[in-house]
């Protein structure tokens, strides 16, 4: 291990170095500590919600109650949902920026209430959050850069390249040792917070060595790139520029357009434009004659057709029975919409399997249960409670039995599916395999420095830039 000790002393004397690494150890630790205070933000949110839901619903039942109509219940009580964060989303906190964690629902139309929180300012979210997966995906390469770039330009132009070569049994291992010494550095930068934010949220076992895996396929993809450039002779300026570009093209110009190309070629409809549909079917329902309107109802909901017909003016069930058909009217849209976003995760994950940042963002944000999937499964959740809903009022409105206050306490309960971690396998060995691919390519190159350089260089040669 003395060639350890040497190396450490050699880089440390570097200003840049060593002050290169300290601040990806700063960045990472900042991100981590910003991610695991939002997540921390958000479950006070709820608690302090739940709290809300409590004080609201006794205001209710005492003003709701002694009218005793289930219809005017129905309408003005809301009740909570909310999406539990994992215990990972610190790191990679995804749509739970943008998209609701909480919604408050009633038995009114269901689309409309699901998309109201997608109308939000989009410059806001532009710029995106400092998170663990922004540190990793888009900062780590470029402090790689900074380490390697000259890792043998620098010796050429300090004159020590050709005495280097010329050394028994070094020439040919001291590149490789040197360029593992940085990313060994660059690695522990990024994995000594992730492990605190870890323990500090109990995050799992495996969920942790997942993300140390991600974090490692990704250094060693952008150690080995650095390597094949810094490899080719070409001086420090040339192959900062080189390597730059690589970062510019492989994590900002191609994700763009993969998703430029994906949205024409997986055209969705926006969530909002269903609600606008929706909302239109209902109120058009105003200017419909009812009867038309309950016999299309009972079409799809028999068990309700036997009961007392519609008295003259407004009565809450025929009010309800056009707001569940509003959600009928855009079924085969919601289905469409879903299934054009599952579609464009599923190619964006492809995509990830030959762009290594699109990769990890994908591996993270899985992990963290803070991707689309994740926002669909938690829509799932609140339609199922939204049915419930409407299957404990329909008695209270098709039979006309009165709403008492003791059967606010029936109301049903919304009950958070807790958001587990999940180990997306496809797209994590996808990662690794193209990491192990750029790792060994970078270690042929550095191989073949000491073969190509070491030949007939004896004597340093200072004027060798």
């Amino acid at each position: 291990m003395n060639w350890l000790v040497h190396e450490w002393r050699l880089l440390s004397r570097s200003r840049l170095a060593l002050g290169s690494v300290l601040l990806l150890l700063l960045l990472s630790a900042l991100a981590v500590a910003s991610g695991l205070r939002e997540v921390s933000r958000q479950q006070q949110t709820l608690t302090h919600l739940a709290e809300l839901q409590r004080q609201e619903l006794a205001a209710q039942q005492a003003k709701l109650a002694p009218k005793g109509d289930p219809g005017s219940v129905a309408y003005y009580t809301f009740l909570g949902t909310w999406d539990e964060p994992a215990p990972a989303a610190f790191l990679a906190l995804g749509l739970r920026d943008t998209a609701p964690y909480v919604l408050r629902v009633r038995a009114l139309a269901l689309q409309a209430q699901l998309h109201e929180g997608e109308v939000f300012n989009p410059e806001l979210a532009l710029a995106g959050r400092f998170d663990f997966a922004f540190v990793l995906v888009y900062l780590a390469p470029l402090f790689l850069i900074a380490l390697l770039y000259d890792l043998v330009s620098g010796e050429r132009h300090a004159g020590r390249l050709g005495t280097l070569q010329a050394l028994p049994g070094v020439g040919r291992r001291l590149w490789l040792r040197r360029a593992l010494l940085r990313a060994v550095l660059v690695f522990t930068c990024l994995a000594l917070p992730m492990l605190v934010g870890a323990w500090v949220s109990a995050m799992s076992v495996a969920a942790s060595a997942l993300v140390l895996a991600t974090v490692c396929a990704y250094v060693g993809f952008w150690t080995g790139l650095a390597l094949i450039v810094a490899s080719r002779g070409g001086s420090s300026m040339v192959n900062a520029t080189a390597l730059m570009g690589c970062w510019t093209v492989l994590t900002l110009v191609l994700p763009t357009l993969g998703n430029a190309v994906l949205v024409q070629a997986v055209p969705v409809r926006q969530g909002v434009e269903l609600m606008l549909a929706q909302r239109q079917s209902v109120h058009g329902a105003w200017d419909l004659p009812r009867e038309d309107t309950m016999q299309q109802f009972f079409h799809t909901h028999p068990q309700w057709q036997h009961t007392a017909p519609l008295p003259e003016g407004f009565h809450w069930k025929w009010y309800y029975a056009f707001q569940q058909l509003g959600d009928e009217s855009v079924a085969q849209q919601v289905r469409a919409y879903r299934e054009g976003m599952v579609a464009r995760q599923h190619w964006t994950d492809r995509l990830g399997w030959v762009l290594p940042g699109v990769g990890v963002q994908s591996v993270l944000h899985r992990a963290a249960a803070t991707d689309l999937l994740a926002q669909l499964s938690y829509q799932d959740a609140v339609a199922a409670f939204h049915a419930q809903l409407r299957d404990f009022y329909y008695p209270y409105l098709f039979n006309e039995t009165r709403f008492e206050a003791e059967d606010f306490a029936r109301l049903p309960q919304f009950k958070a599916v807790a958001s587990r971690e999940q180990v997306p396998v496809g797209a994590l060995l996808a990662l690794v395999l193209v990491a192990a691919l750029m790792t060994l390519l970078g270690v042929h190159a550095a191989r073949r420095i000491g073969q190509h350089e070491g030949r007939g260089q004896s004597v340093p040669s200072p004027a060798g830039d």
